[in-house]
């Protein structure tokens, strides 16, 4: 087994399961707090991912853990059930809902950044020689348990890049993607509803998936840039 295949099962792949059990209960909690109390029956208001692997077994457990062991990176899917009578009649509640999902992997992102941050500050962090995608930040040298301080600087790492991934991904306004309906967030009523029953259908989510899928490697290399720019300002040139 590969070290980059290790590495993905060590870090990737928790990490993943436990942004995206964040970004299924925010969806879950807002439509909550908005009148669909469906996700909550179902006990996806919680942070235990149990509720959401019992929801989507193939994306939250199988499809993970094989991309972690093939590919060295994970990639997956989960999905919060709403009522989508609820989501007709009160489609701004409904576009809330979706928001919540991404917003919660910005919130992880921002906290692994400000941690990352204030491990530098405080001198159990460095900065490594050159930057990857899992490896933005590394223990300093000569403090007591450097092993310790490398898993927590691992785990930062990919927290921080993989929920702006997530977080960006998920905003594009193609559907299935939550994007599509945050988009409708400003339209009147009438409009978000017949937006929505245009975007809605399996043809206009299969196509939106794959456009998503062809569009977003374009973006992700931008992204990281100005997340390393925002972390390491004029430091690294990539």
């Amino acid at each position: 087994m590969s070290s980059q295949v290790v590495e993905a099962l060590i870090y990737w792949f928790p990490v993943f399961l436990f942004s995206t059990t964040v970004h299924e209960a925010a969806h879950a909690w807002v439509a909550l707090r908005g009148g669909d109390p469906t996700a909550y029956l179902g006990g996806q208001v919680s942070l235990n991912p149990l509720p959401h692997i019992r929801r989507s077994p193939v994306g939250m457990l199988v499809v993970p853990l094989i991309t972690s062991a093939t590919q060295g990176w994970t990639m997956g899917w989960a999905a919060a059930p709403y009522d989508p009578v609820w989501a007709h009649h009160y489609p701004r509640r409904a576009a809330w809902m979706a928001a919540a999902g991404p917003a919660g992997n910005l919130l992880l992102a921002l906290i692994a950044f400000g941690l990352i941050r204030a491990g530098l500050a405080f001198g159990v962090l460095q900065a490594p020689a050159s930057v990857s995608f899992g490896y933005l930040a590394d223990a300093a040298p000569g403090i007591a348990s450097p092993g310790f301080w490398h898993v927590v600087a691992k785990l930062l790492s990919v927290g921080l890049v993989l929920n702006s991934l997530l977080f960006t991904f998920n905003l594009l306004p193609l559907p299935p993607l939550d994007g599509s309906v945050v988009i409708t967030l400003p339209l009147p009523d009438a409009a978000a509803r017949q937006f929505r029953a245009l975007t809605s259908s399996g043809p206009a989510s299969l196509i939106g998936i794959l456009v998503a899928w062809k569009v977003f490697p374009y973006l992700a290399g931008p992204l990281f840039r100005l997340v390393v720019g925002a972390l390491y300002p004029g430091q690294y040139d990539l």
